[in-house]
């Protein structure tokens, strides 16, 4: 436990990164002509956005890499004063050896007010001949039009189940960890397409042991086990509101959950159930309306109770 897994097994290369196929054939082009355009990258955490632009840079640069790269995390400091401050006093100077041009990496870069972004605009246009901006975003949409007019959009997708079982087998070799099957399609629903997440859940779940199931995976990653939340569910559904009531304090207490993670496990499981769509319909409809009321501040017990006793109802329409 002394590395953390997913810097360790970050890939250094375009080749490496897993899946985006189509994403990682145009930045191996740009690499070979020695050139990039400003780029925004986009897409849910755990996909590879960072991975790119630095195994992208490494290509680019080679040893030198670093004294051209500058990774800067938009979150920590939102306001315009990074912008006039730290990103401007890099993007101005030449870049090092013979290298045309420097980059600018912002991630997390839809955290900018919009002052900050209008100054960014400014930035990228001043420096444009020895500095390329790359923007990594959750969302795009909060990006402002003269930004993403001035850059080439990739749209990064949460990872296919595939790619995740073959990254994970290949850290598993080099662990010497034995992973179940159950074990690894554990890992591959609690992460959700996000590999970041499913190489820190084995990371904790090997530093328990050396065999990685379902179990163990379930109980160190603070996620239910999807028969338990369904096995909830229909016990609502069956019109036996204390037994659901009971199995919900289980899952609170034993798996140590919040209210938001029962919702989120919920709304999930509502979907592999055996109803009409017109049901799951209804259910989801209720479940939305008491996520929201928790978002809210509410109290998650009573709240949470009320979902199960909605469900209780509902069922009795079945």
């Amino acid at each position: 436990m002394d590395t953390i897994w997913v810097e360790k097994y970050r890939p250094r290369k375009l080749k490496d990164v897993a899946g985006q196929k189509y994403i990682i054939e145009r930045l191996s082009a740009y690499v070979k002509v020695s050139n990039v355009p400003h780029m925004i990258f986009a897409g849910p955490p755990g996909t590879g956005k960072t991975t790119s632009v630095l195994a992208l840079s490494r290509e680019l640069y080679g040893e030198s890499w670093s004294q051209n790269f500058n990774e800067l995390n938009a979150s920590d400091e939102r306001g315009i004063g990074i912008i006039r401050g730290k990103i401007k006093n890099f993007a101005r100077t030449a870049p090092m050896g013979n290298s045309a041009f420097k980059i600018i990496f912002l991630d997390e870069a839809d955290s900018l007010t919009n002052d900050a972004q209008a100054a960014l605009r400014r930035t990228i246009e001043k420096y444009t001949h020895i500095c390329r901006f790359i923007l990594s975003v959750n969302y795009s949409s909060k990006i402002i039009e003269p930004i993403q007019s001035r850059c080439t959009m990739f749209r990064f997708s949460p990872l296919n189940s595939d790619d995740i079982k073959n990254y994970i087998r290949k850290i598993a070799q080099k662990e010497n960890l034995e992973i179940t099957k159950d074990g690894l399609e554990t890992l591959i629903f609690v992460s959700q397409g996000d590999l970041r997440k499913a190489i820190n859940v084995l990371q904790v779940g090997a530093s328990l042991s050396n065999k990685i199931t379902a179990d163990l995976l379930y109980e160190t990653s603070t996620t239910a086990n999807p028969k338990d939340v369904q096995s909830l569910i229909l016990t609502a559904l069956d019109g036996d509101f204390m037994a659901a009531r009971n199995k919900l304090y289980d899952l609170l207490l034993k798996n140590g959950l919040s209210g938001g993670d029962v919702i989120k496990q919920i709304h999930r499981t509502i979907f592999d159930l055996t109803i009409p769509d017109v049901s799951k319909i209804k259910l989801i409809e209720k479940t939305g309306e008491i996520e929201f009321r928790l978002t809210e501040g509410s109290n998650e017990h009573i709240q949470l109770e009320t979902l199960l006793a909605q469900f209780a109802l509902e069922g009795n329409k079945l």
